[in-house]
């Protein structure tokens, strides 16, 4: 059993930068592929960005094409998301997922949510 815990969500104006991280305990990281997912408020949930199981692929929504990069470090269990020209539209609940599959895309090829970070950006 994964457990996930998301990091470094806030208040900011648009056009600022941030950067959350998403902790693995309980399994090696190198045996998910990863995906952060958002939900805005009155929204159903989104893909924002997924990264294969050993980093080599990558696949993002289409917001955020540009502005959001995904990354994975195995050796500490971690992943980010590093966004940056943040809009007021990317205001939602962020959340960090692992998924069975090398590449999954789709949040019922999840296994594993964390419990999400707030991120606010005002205009």
């Amino acid at each position: 059993q994964v457990q996930l815990v998301e990091s470094g969500g806030g208040t900011v104006q648009a056009g600022a930068a941030l950067r959350l991280s998403c902790a693995a305990s309980g399994g090696a990281l190198s045996n998910y592929g990863m995906g952060w997912f958002r939900q805005a408020p009155g929204k159903e949930p989104e893909i924002v960005a997924a990264i294969s199981a050993l980093g080599g692929s990558t696949h993002y929504g289409d917001t955020e094409k540009g502005r959001f990069t995904i990354s994975r470090n195995n050796a500490e269990n971690t992943v980010a998301l590093q966004m940056r020209n943040l809009e007021p539209e990317d205001t939602a609940v962020y959340y960090c997922a692992a998924s069975g599959k090398v590449l999954a895309l789709t949040r019922r090829e999840y296994d594993f949510w964390g419990q999400g970070t707030q991120v606010t950006v005002s205009s």
